[in-house]
């Protein structure tokens, strides 16, 4: 199964601008933090932008900023963002009409799966970058510098 990590990039991205307190900060300085290529943040950046929770300062000294405070940006937000629907799939290929399951599984899935899907909304809601920042930093032990270090 393919997964995705562009939710797991997409919060180290904004935990990275939110540690900037409102300095615009480079594509380029994020690519360094999450040890990847500067593109991939940049489409980060861009679907980010497109959902309203970050913006672009261009010019020099340009590079992203929080378009909301970070108390006011849940997961659910960049979840819906990086992420493409629906979380969880059914059948590829129909189930055969012909067998006893095959016809009667289908909706008991999406059931199921909506249930699933809507605790999931709820849970991810009720993380804002705040929480996810603060918890950051209290792991760390010592306060953000701007290096990095």
């Amino acid at each position: 199964m393919a997964t995705s990590t562009r939710f797991a990039v997409a919060i180290h991205i904004l935990t990275h601008i939110s540690l900037r307190h409102g300095q615009a900060v480079r594509s380029e300085d994020i690519a360094h933090s999450v040890n990847t290529n500067p593109a991939v943040v940049r489409r980060i950046l861009g679907a980010l932008a497109a959902a309203g929770l970050t913006q672009a300062q261009l010019g020099q000294g340009g590079g992203a900023l929080l378009a909301k405070p970070v108390a006011q940006i849940t997961l659910l937000d960049i979840y819906r963002a990086v992420e493409e629907p629906p979380t969880f799939a059914l059948h590829r290929v129909p189930p055969n009409p012909d067998c006893y399951i095959g016809r009667n599984i289908i909706p008991v899935l999406e059931s199921e799966f909506g249930r699933l899907s809507a605790a999931l909304d709820d849970a991810l809601a009720a993380t804002t970058m705040a929480d996810i920042v603060g918890r950051v930093e209290a792991n760390a032990g010592t306060p953000y510098r701007a290096d990095g270090v």
